[in-house]
């Protein structure tokens, strides 16, 4: 979840902030994701499909990963600069079927159609996977996922914090700018192509981060796992949140993502969800058409999302409470 949060505020800030249409973040996202593998992982010559790695340090090789993520969003960002809206998202959109077939034929790095195991995180000594040291907490035992957890929370953290300093300073301003007229923040000195490079260099280290988080927690990686369905879900986590808060991609990202696990949990008490596999529709499938339901509700009924809806409880109780203030 904590990863998705991440990459839903990097998208937030090119979507939302600049008004810069992209369908393209499931391509960062392999850059990352790949990037961390290659570098942080071991060389396999075993089996008929042999993958390369440079063995680096895996805080190395994740800081690298989403460097290389921020430059390959750098590279795409003068095509960004002469498109806009619609034609802006499908070039976008090119790269991830671009990408996936470059990664599939550099299948050395990204070990092609069968994919590569991703090399396990590790930070001074202390290892995030279930080898040791073991760790216990309240006589709880903490494998592999409640590390990741903590791990993703506190980079998602930072990452907030970050984002919502960028956002309410000048560079902030410079981006809604952008957004609202090119012709007026260039008259009042913004510089637009820059500020749009800009924009699309931190989107995609932010998507760079969260794909390293994607790979850490499902354990292996193929460039077929980075697909348009993950643009997708991605561009209505930040619809559903609102467009330009950093609180409300979090909370789209947290309910696109938790939506599956708890329609899993509760299955056998929803009439009409089963299984995968054994008929009827499935509970992933039938979060697909909630969020999608979702989405189509928020676009016509609160355009804001829900940061707008928070906003507004917010405002309804400060006024309750001014009322029955004692005068």
């Amino acid at each position: 979840m904590f990863g998705a949060a991440i990459g839903a505020i990097g998208l937030n800030i090119l979507v939302g902030t600049t008004g810069q249409l992209s369908l393209g973040h499931a391509f960062f996202l392999a850059v990352g994701g790949i990037s961390y593998c290659w570098l942080s992982g071991e060389s396999n010559d075993a089996g008929a499909h042999p993958y390369v790695g440079l063995g680096l340090p895996p805080l190395l090789g994740m800081v690298l990963a989403v460097g290389i993520s921020g430059l390959a969003g750098l590279l795409f960002s003068p095509i960004g600069a002469r498109l806009k809206g619609l034609y802006l998202g499908i070039a976008s959109l090119g790269m991830v079927f671009v990408g996936i077939h470059v990664f599939n034929s550099v299948d050395q790095v990204s070990g092609g159609h069968n994919g590569r195991t991703v090399p396990e995180f590790s930070l001074f000594g202390f290892t995030f996977d279930d080898s040791d040291p073991e760790l216990y907490v309240l006589n709880v035992e903490f494998e592999k996922f409640e590390r990741l957890w903590y791990l993703g929370l506190v980079l998602a953290v930072g990452c907030y914090l970050f984002a919502r300093a960028t956002l309410n300073g000048r560079p902030g301003r410079a981006l809604r700018a952008v957004r609202d007229s090119e012709i007026a923040a260039s008259v009042n000195g913004v510089n637009v192509t820059s500020y749009r490079a800009k924009a699309f260099l931190l989107s995609s280290m932010y998507a760079g981060l969260s794909g390293v988080l994607f790979a850490l927690a499902i354990g292996s990686v193929a460039p077929e796992s980075f697909a348009i369905e993950i643009s997708v879900q991605y561009l209505a986590m930040i619809v559903l949140g609102g467009l330009g808060s950093v609180g409300g991609a979090c909370a789209g990202a947290a309910f696109v993502t938790a939506l599956p696990y708890v329609l899993g949990e509760y299955a056998a008490s929803i009439p009409g969800l089963s299984e995968p596999g054994t008929g009827g529709v499935s509970y992933s499938e039938a979060a697909r058409y909630a969020y999608g339901a979702a989405v189509i509700l928020v676009i016509i009924f609160w355009p804001t999302g829900l940061a707008g809806i928070a906003r507004s409880l917010k405002l309804v109780s400060m006024r309750r409470a001014a009322r029955n203030a004692p005068t």
